[in-house]
């Protein structure tokens, strides 16, 4: 005789009981332009998203609170640009004065990501995939900040 299968796991989302677990964005901060990436509802995969204009800063943590709200982000990843020998600059103190008015304007959870070599690793990436590089800054933007997010996913389902 056949064993039962066991019950299917409950459906997650909108319209069921079992909510979804908050997500995660990671964003890699610039004077021009914040590279947008988001988790996949399982948090296994990180999905490059359009990026977000940095001026006027305001505007942008509006529409990066409203991204929020409407993913259902509860955490956002903030690219800390450091030098080759772990060392703070002026580009990392930008990153960390961002992080510090998106969690004021958002009340999210802000972590920090060591963000060096990301953005070669996404033109790589894009080379190969056969996108130019020249001329698409966004998209480079957005990949190296998935680029960072699927490092942090890869990481936690590690542990």
């Amino acid at each position: 005789m056949n064993e039962p299968l066991p019950p299917s796991p409950p459906q997650r989302g909108p319209g069921t009981d079992v909510q979804a677990a908050p997500r995660v964005a990671a964003l890699d901060y610039g004077r021009a332009r914040i590279g947008v990436a988001l988790a996949d509802e399982l948090g296994l995969l990180a999905h490059p998203r359009d990026f977000v204009a940095a001026n006027p800063p305001g505007r942008a943590l509006r529409l990066l609170v409203a991204f929020a709200k409407k993913e259902g982000i509860g955490r956002f990843l903030v690219g800390l640009p450091r030098n080759m020998d772990g060392s703070e600059g002026l580009s990392a103190r930008r990153a960390r004065k961002f992080a510090a008015e998106l969690h004021a304007a958002s009340r999210l959870p802000i972590e920090f990501v060591d963000e060096r070599l990301s953005t070669v690793q996404a033109q790589a990436r894009l080379h190969e995939s056969g996108l130019d590089t020249r001329g698409s800054r966004g998209k480079i933007d957005s990949a190296s900040a998935a680029v960072l997010l699927q490092a942090w996913l890869d990481g936690r389902s590690s542990r």
